[in-house]
């Protein structure tokens, strides 16, 4: 482990600030650290509002800005080495490990693609996001005319993005067409995660069986929605969680009891195929990343497919 550079956390306070203290509103929005921990914070300065140190006292208004400057920290260890599978001088793909943060965040902030990468391509933004626990293809914008034109693509579905995950118990369908809506749910340690809620926004994923093993089944998955975790959340969601997923079970909610947190590792998720056109020219591009050996089929080498 190494000592990072530090980082300000930078909010811009909403409605939900108004009246309360500095104090009760960090304890309440930032559950991971409890009263006693943010009283010393404000006591050693780290936190301001509107650039004065808080005391935790001050009554919040909306638009004010409250800044927590985490001093430097010990990260922890991830695996950093990722490959490049295309550069041109508009998009970069490359294949990120398994158990990497995508963006900083939690105790992560040089330990991620998005540090790792810039490290070489500065340029370089990420035009979606994969959990920590997954592998697999992300995609960078290096321009800003290549950033505008594969957001637009992404949000009118003309990215295909097709994974690899193993679930546990063996399917009975050959084929799943799943439309369970994505929203917000109750979660024991965060408050609030991503899970099946039928008031959610509508999501749509199409699993097909690629081989059944003893007590799982290896699944291909093509997402024509983007929410967040939602190949975790379809899967648990018609019976069949991934193998070892920390955090959701069948329904595609949080585990009884102490349900892990999203970036908690354990499952085996891969993004192996993204399909669209070359913001520059046009071009029908299919990018692959290999498969990993537990997510192969019996047989199946060790190239892309």
């Amino acid at each position: 482990m190494r000592l990072n550079e530090g980082y300000a956390y930078r909010e811009q306070l909403g409605a939900r600030a108004r009246g309360q203290s500095t104090l009760s509103y960090l304890i309440d929005s930032y559950r991971h650290s409890p009263e006693a921990v943010w009283r010393e914070r404000l006591a050693r300065g780290e936190v301001l509002l509107d650039d004065t140190p808080a005391t935790g006292e001050e009554h919040l208004k909306p638009g004010q800005w409250l800044v927590w400057n985490r001093p430097p920290w010990e990260e922890q260890d991830a695996p950093r080495d990722y490959s490049i599978v295309h550069e041109d001088e508009a998009i970069l793909a490359v294949v990120k490990p398994g158990g990497l943060p995508m963006m900083p965040g939690g105790n992560f902030l040089a330990n991620t693609l998005l540090g790792v990468v810039r490290e070489r391509f500065p340029e370089a933004s990420p035009l979606h996001r994969l959990g920590r626990g997954t592998s697999g293809l992300v995609l960078f914008s290096r321009t800003h005319d290549a950033a505008v034109k594969l957001s637009r693509a992404w949000r009118e579905h003309e990215v295909d993005k097709r994974y690899r995950a193993l679930s546990s118990g063996v399917a009975s369908e050959e084929r799943y067409d799943i439309t369970a809506p994505i929203g917000m749910v109750a979660h024991p340690r965060l408050g609030l995660t991503h899970g099946v809620n039928p008031e959610g926004r509508a999501s749509r994923s199409l699993a097909r069986v690629l081989e059944r093993r003893t007590a799982s089944t290896l699944f291909e998955v093509d997402i024509l929605t983007g929410r967040s975790q939602q190949i975790r959340i379809h899967l648990a969601a018609i019976g069949h969680p991934l193998e070892g997923d920390p955090l959701y079970g069948a329904g595609g909610v949080p585990l009884a009891g102490e349900p892990g947190l999203p970036g908690d590792l354990g499952y085996l998720l891969h993004a192996e195929r993204l399909c669209f056109a070359h913001p520059l020219s046009g071009e029908r591009l299919v990018l692959h990343a290999p498969v990993p050996p537990e997510l192969r089929r019996e047989g199946e080498g060790s190239r892309p497919t």
